[in-house]
Order: structure tokens, then C-alpha cells, then sequence
């Protein structure tokens, strides 16, 4: 075999890789179009997209060495996908300051999934808890969206069993710990935690309320509700939503296999179908979540502000159908990747702030303490001007 048929043999290989690639990037940004049922693992090329976009790059250096034309490939791949790539990682090299002063004309907006708060260890680890309600403080917001909040919407007997193996905190604590005196807060209680421990999502405001809704769907569980408020600032009224999509319900075995995955065994490929399936189950679910969250956006007479856990991806289905028309906090004053889950991939920012075009955002901050498995998010906002 001659060395020029092999050259040329290798260098269609290698163009077509990199078409290959280009090609599952592209799908990757703009598979949330003809995202379905029919067509589900567009959605892993969400997930994956930002590491095809690091081959192109690879192929890109190895063109501009061997054949630089070839390197327009990926220079086409790229310049097309500006916009959601924009959505994934903004054009800019570092963000401002945070400035944790608020000026008194804005308004801060939090949005943390707390985990519960580390419930289960706190009588182990109070400090955890206690470091959580102090960075909450600190920052002192006027609105704060969690999700994964566990707390009794009744007064506590503190000598129940349950009390004094877990040391709950009643919704009213929180409420007094944290300075808000108002909230929403909406949970099933099919899923009580423990006892008359709720589990849930909660708005918490330290501007009146003046409604409160929650919207679930069957089958009634976590994920299939959500919730707004509508909150009096002054003269105006704006509606927060707070919603937390459907997880994947990675079980620690499941998260023990993505770390160290293999396929050396008939064990190894029913892990991986396992892990599979649920992922193709939580993203059929938040397509059908963000079609009804939108659909409640829309009805609002008032401004939106919408916070949670989306459990996706900034070029998702989910994220860019209810954040249509909408300013992401980050995308406008963040910078870098902005990971909000602390696990798995350093690619997740799955927590978001959405806030509508009548506001102006004038901060932003991603807090990267590990006290939750998600870091919190603050955006300092005001009415624009008419």
C-alpha cells in the first residue's frame, strides 16, 4: 500500500469526522426545534454539545497545521450556532463585581435549590443549616425561590421523635430566621417528610403578596406543580414563578456508573440501558412541564419573573421554551460556563432567573459554596423606566 493512497485515505477519514461532529453540534444547539417523542436523543446532543464544540476546536488546530480550507468546517459550525452557543456561554471574558450592597431602587431576586436543607444530618452537622441561613442573610434578598424545601406549615411539637432525631424547622422559623414576612409555599402531601415535614417549593417575600397559586398536574406529584405569586412592589405588581423540572432520579448507583461507566459485561449494559431510560423519561416530562409553565406565563397580566431548577441545559427544550421573550439573569451579566449543580459535569447550569424585558438587570452572582448539591443564584433587578 502506497503512502499517498493511505495520506489520502486518512485525510477522508478525517474530513469526515469532522463533518460527523460539526453536524451533532449543530443538532445539539438547534435540536430543541424538532425535539419529540419520535426523536428523544436530540436531547443528548444537548448535553453533549459543548464537548463536540471542544473537538471542533481540536480539528480546527489540526487543519490550520495540515490543510488550513479544511478548518472552515468548524468555523461554520461555529459562527451558525452564535446564538444558543451565546445562551451557553456569554460573550464576555469575566463578569462585574458583585457589588453585595443592594441599592435600595433594586430588587434582589435568589433562586437555591436547598436540598432540604440537609435535614437528615442536621442533628449531626447543625452547622451545614446554620451556614445556609447566614449566607441567605448575608445577601439579603427581597425575593428568594427554593426548590427541595422541607419545613411544617403547622407549630412543631418539639418532643415528637421525629423532632428530636431530625430538628425540623417550621415554616415559621424559616420565615423569622430569614426576615421574610411573606411566602407561598406549595407542596403534596403524598410527599410528606415524615410525619407533617412537607416537601415542596416555597417563594418567600418580604414585599406583600397579594395571590398565590399553585398549578398541578396528574399524577400530583413534585414535579408535576408549580407555583407563582403575584407581589406588590409599590405601585406595581410582577409575578414570580418558581418551578423545579423533572430530575432524573439518578440513583447513587446510577451516579456510581456515569462516573466510571464500562460495558465489559451483560451487568454493565442493563446499568446503561438503566441510565438511559431515565434520562429519556425526565426529558419527555420537562418538555411536557415547560409547554404548561409557558402556557401560564402567558396568561400573567403582570411582568414575569420566573426561578428554579430546570434540570437542563442552556440549549434545551425546556430552557429556551419558557425563557422565549424572557432576559436569562446570567446570559446578561455572567461569564464562563456558570455551573449551578455541584455533581456530575462542570457543564450544568441548571438553575435559572428569567426575568421579563420591562426589568432591568444590573447584577448578577453564582455563589460556588457547596452547602447545597446546587450553588444559589442572585440577580439585582429594577423597572425600566417608561
Amino acid at each position: 500500500m502506497s503512502k499517498s493512497f493511505f495520506r489520502r485515505f486518512s485525510k477522508k477519514i478525517f474530513i469526515l469526522a469532522n463533518l460527523l461532529t460539526a453536524l451533532l453540534y449543530v443538532t445539539g444547539c438547534y435540536g430543541r426545534y424538532f425535539f419529540a417523542e419520535r426523536y428523544w436523543p436530540v436531547g443528548l446532543l444537548w448535553l453533549a454539545a459543548f464537548y463536540l464544540l471542544g473537538v471542533l476546536f481540536l480539528f480546527f488546530i489540526f487543519w490550520l497545521f495540515v490543510k488550513p480550507g479544511w478548518s472552515l468546517i468548524s468555523v461554520v459550525a461555529v459562527v451558525s450556532t452564535a446564538m444558543p452557543l451565546r445562551q451557553v456561554i456569554p460573550y464576555r471574558i469575566s463578569a462585574p463585581v458583585f457589588v453585595k450592597e443592594k441599592n435600595a431602587a433594586n430588587i434582589r431576586v435568589m433562586s437555591w435549590n436547598v436540598s432540604q436543607f440537609d435535614i437528615l444530618i442536621n442533628k449531626q452537622k447543625p452547622e451545614i443549616r446554620d451556614r445556609m441561613l447566614e449566607l441567605i442573610n448575608a445577601y439579603s434578598p427581597d425575593i428568594a425561590c427554593f426548590q427541595e424545601m422541607v419545613a411544617a406549615d403547622t407549630l412543631i411539637n418539639i418532643n415528637t421523635p421525629f423532632y428530636k432525631r431530625y430538628s425540623f424547622y417550621s415554616i415559621y422559623d424559616f420565615s423569622e430566621k430569614l426576615s421574610f414576612p411573606y411566602y407561598h409555599y406549595s407542596y403534596n402531601f403524598k410527599e410528606n417528610f415524615f410525619d407533617n415535614q412537607h416537601f415542596g417549593i416555597i417563594i418567600f417575600s418580604k414585599y406583600p403578596i397579594v395571590r398565590k397559586v399553585k398549578i398541578t398536574y396528574f399524577p400530583y406529584d413534585y414535579n408535576s406543580s408549580f407555583q407563582y405569586a403575584d407581589i406588590a412592589i409599590g405601585a406595581d405588581t410582577v409575578r414570580v414563578f418558581n418551578v423545579h423540572l423533572q430530575s432524573l432520579e439518578f440513583t447513587p448507583e446510577n451516579l456510581a456508573y456515569i462516573e466510571h461507566p464500562t460495558i465489559e459485561s451483560k451487568t454493565d449494559i442493563k446499568k446503561t440501558k438503566g441510565v438511559v431510560v431515565k434520562v429519556k423519561a425526565a426529558m419527555l416530562r420537562r418538555q411536557l412541564q415547560a409547554n404548561r409553565i409557558r402556557r401560564a406565563m402567558e396568561q400573567s397580566p403582570y411582568p414575569v419573573i420566573l426561578c428554579g431548577d430546570f434540570n437542563d441545559v442552556p440549549n434545551s427544550y425546556a430552557y429556551h421554551h419558557i425563557g422565549r421573550d424572557m432576559q436569562n439573569a446570567f446570559v446578561e451579566k455572567g461569564a464562563g460556563l456558570g455551573r449551578t449543580f455541584a455533581g456530575i459535569a462542570p457543564t450544568l447550569r441548571i438553575d435559572n432567573i428569567f426575568v421579563d424585558k420591562q426589568y432591568s438587570i444590573h447584577q448578577f452572582v453564582r455563589i460556588p459554596k457547596k452547602l447545597s448539591d446546587h450553588y444559589p443564584i442572585i440577580a439585582d433587578i429594577s423597572r425600566r423606566a417608561e
